[in-house]
């Protein structure tokens, strides 16, 4: 509720010009969100959910009753900018093979700063680490224009993504299995292997808060981003990269979870150990999921895959800007 009396106001504001509805799912919330939003804006339409279905099954839910030629993905913890919704139409108007684009992600707190998720465009290396351009691991860039270009990305985030309604359905909509965390560097990729492009509109800004509903210490969210990690890379990556990737991953996985139990942390430990745990008894479904992908991949290689590791080259080459790396 209280994301909504901040950011709703702009939204509707700055998008009231706009051939475009403003449609609020909620995901069973218990603050008296509905009641607000029936006493301060009955105009606005409401798709209610009997439950919490996470981010992958709410959002995948409320845009099944929607029939739009657009999908605008929008965090509630979002404020935007006016005229921040045609730049982005404009481009995904301009070329077919276009499925998804993204504005600029500012920091609400430091708005002279990229947001954490999503800043200027998403990448992940080839052991599917995200990083994005503007914020490498931990280190988050201030926004002087070096980021200025309209440019092709790996994954769009799901703070603001807006998506050809066709697209997201031809491509299955989010897994539902993600809950929450990773699910739209999945659906990217997909629709990447369908021979689909995702494009950073750097024409549109919006101001991100970021962990307005988990903390980044969260155990559970470091449990999500594991788990949904080792999920995407067994759905998408090509076969033959598969075992060598996993076997790195497996590695690279252990020493994390080594390092929060040498700092005391055991609730980070046990995360990761639940992850893999859950990564294994998913592995059925995993290999249905990763057969029906595979009828509609056309394409494997994508040269926004970093073919390092982001991690070696942030801590030992110390590279931690995003054009120190040689793709």
């Amino acid at each position: 509720m209280d994301f909504l009396s901040r950011f709703l106001p702009a939204l509707i504001r700055h998008t009231q010009n706009t051939d475009s509805e403003i449609i609020i799912a909620d995901n069973n919330s218990k603050d008296n969100s509905i009641e607000f939003l029936n006493s301060s804006y009955p105009g606005v339409r409401q798709i209610i959910l009997d439950k919490n279905y996470g981010y992958t099954g709410g959002y995948n839910k409320a845009l099944a009753q929607i029939d739009a030629q657009y999908f605008v993905l929008l965090n509630s913890d979002v404020e935007v900018t006016e005229n921040w919704l045609t730049p982005l139409v404009k481009l995904l108007d301009s070329d077919s093979s276009i499925a998804a684009v993204m504005p600029k992600i500012l920091s609400l707190s430091t708005r002279d700063e990229f947001e954490y998720a999503g800043a200027a465009g998403g990448f992940i290396d080839k052991y599917g680490y995200p990083f994005c351009r503007g914020r490498i691991l931990d280190t988050i860039e201030k926004d002087t224009g070096q980021y200025n270009q309209e440019t092709d990305i790996f994954w769009a985030t799901g703070a603001c993504m807006v998506i050809k309604a066709e697209l997201f359905q031809k491509a299955g909509g989010f897994d539902n299995d993600f809950f929450a965390h990773m699910e739209e560097i999945d659906l990217c990729w997909r629709l990447k292997n369908m021979g689909y492009r995702i494009v950073y509109c750097p024409d549109s800004a919006i101001y991100h808060v970021g962990g307005g509903t988990l903390p980044n210490t969260n155990p559970f969210k470091l449990y999500l981003n594991f788990r949904n990690n080792l999920f995407l890379l067994y759905k998408n990556l090509p076969q033959q990269k598969l075992l060598r990737i996993f076997i790195t991953r497996l590695v690279l996985d252990g020493i994390s979870a080594l390092l929060f139990l040498f700092k005391l942390s055991v609730p980070s430990f046990i995360a990761v150990l639940k992850a893999h745990v859950h990564f294994y008894k998913s592995l059925k479904i995993l290999k249905i999921k990763r057969k029906l992908i595979a009828t509609q991949t056309k394409k494997t290689d994508h040269p926004e895959i970093f073919k390092g590791s982001i991690v070696f080259n942030y801590f030992i080459r110390n590279r931690k800007k995003f054009p120190d790396l040689f793709f």
